[in-house]
């Protein structure tokens, strides 16, 4: 067994092959990209922070960025039902 590459042989004698050099980039690559998504989740804090301290709703922006996601039809199908349910309970 080289450094490599290992051989394992599973119950069904079926015999596999792990480059040792290709599984590390694979990992290490997932680790970096974990770091960054922690980085983007500390910047997007912040800008709502900052936000926050100008005086905007941080609630509502959140709000507003997700439906900015979201297709026009599938947000007007939800806020119909919406105001049907809210009429339903006579709340309109």
């Amino acid at each position: 067994m080289d450094e490599t590459s290992i051989e394992a042989t599973s119950a069904g004698d079926a015999t596999y092959k792990v480059a040792a050099g290709e599984l590390r980039q694979f990992i290490e690559r997932y680790e970096r990209l974990e770091a960054e998504k922690k980085d983007v989740a500390e910047q997007q804090k912040e800008v709502m922070a900052e936000a926050k301290a100008r005086g905007y709703d941080t609630k509502v922006m959140r709000k507003v960025i997700a439906l900015r996601k979201r297709e026009p039809d599938d947000i007007a199908e939800e806020e119909a039902v919406l105001e049907m349910y809210k009429e339903a309970l006579g709340m309109s």
